[in-house]
């Protein structure tokens, strides 16, 4: 005779499967200091960007092997480091440049999004993933990452300590990239500072590593997507940052926000964050059912999409601000 087992459908959380496109195109990415600039550096940044954008567009198209990619195009501003003015204001400002370039944006994101998106911890859930590799012959004196908010690509050099009485001091030893190619480039990321009352501050490069993970369609709470978007239904925009849904669809017609491969056209000065990024995401435990969905429905669909999550992210930087 077989026991029958019963369960809980609660106790099986389901994760939500999300559409794809084939390419998230990001067509910039401004700090308050862009915004304030005015209308001219928005202007010179999207007749920089068209170019590039169209090229990425062009490449998405070979692979697809001529049938009509799913390409969607994006755009995060910073609200959280810094605010200014309002999306009343700003907003309308930055789309009529785009569309005087000839460039189209779908999809808007607010990066504070990235840390919290709605009542979801988003960095937090992130942070909580990151397993550290750890560099050869190392014997776990280094405190761990989650301690410290510092992530390394490798093995950093030994700290001096004042010697024994009769014993030598430690010669210097230079810091090595655990996966050098003869010569090393060692990278040392801060990922958060902590205030004496408590609050933390999420770091660029780490916001940034969120915002690919979103946009490769690889974040879930609980099941759930995160950064999902929100129709762009009303005549104009909030006057507070904070009433502006995380992210938006401004385009009704637009591909799926999340894609299978993602490009960023971005000003060169963006090349250290994005050097982190890879850092970061190189030693995150991302969400393996939501990997497994983007195989699954690649390989239905003969899309080649690498193993390696930071292997799906591709990068323009041009010369200038």
């Amino acid at each position: 005779m077989t026991d029958a087992v019963f369960r809980e459908t609660t106790a099986e959380p389901r994760t939500q499967a999300v559409p794809l496109a084939h390419l998230s195109l990001e067509l910039g990415h401004f700090y308050m200091e862009d915004l304030e600039a005015g209308p001219e550096h928005l202007r010179r940044h999207f007749e920089r960007v068209r170019p590039w954008a169209e090229a990425a567009r062009a490449f998405a198209t070979a692979q697809a092997g001529g049938k009509r990619p799913r390409i969607s195009t994006c755009f995060l501003i910073d609200d959280y480091f810094t605010r200014f003015s309002s999306p009343a204001e700003l907003v309308p400002l930055l789309l009529a440049e785009a569309d005087r370039a000839g460039v189209t944006v779908d999809y808007l994101a607010r990066e504070s999004g990235c840390a919290d998106a709605g009542k979801v911890p988003v960095a937090e859930a992130v942070a909580g993933r990151l397993v550290e590799e750890p560099p050869p012959g190392s014997y776990g004196i280094r405190p761990p990452a989650a301690q410290t908010g510092w992530l390394a690509n490798g093995e950093r050099s030994p700290v001096a300590r004042t010697p024994q009485a009769m014993k030598k001091a430690t010669a210097w030893q230079p810091p090595r990239e655990t996966a050098a190619r003869r010569h090393s480039v060692f990278l040392d990321v801060e990922l958060w500072s902590d205030a004496p009352d408590g609050h933390r501050t999420w770091s660029c490069p780490f916001l940034a590593a969120v915002w690919q993970l979103a946009r490769l369609g690889l974040l879930r709470h609980q099941g759930d997507p995160v950064l999902v978007p929100h129709p762009h239904t009303a005549s104009g925009f909030p006057e507070d940052w904070d009433e502006l849904p995380p992210l938006i669809r401004l385009n009704p017609r637009a591909d799926p926000f999340a894609a299978y491969r993602t490009c960023s056209v971005l000003p060169n000065r963006f090349l250290p964050v994005e050097h982190a990024v890879r850092v970061i995401l190189d030693q995150t435990e991302v969400d393996p059912e939501a990997l497994r969905q983007v195989a699954e429905r690649s390989a239905r669909e003969a899309v080649a999409v690498p193993d390696s999550v930071a292997d799906r992210i591709s990068y323009v930087f041009y010369a200038g601000s």
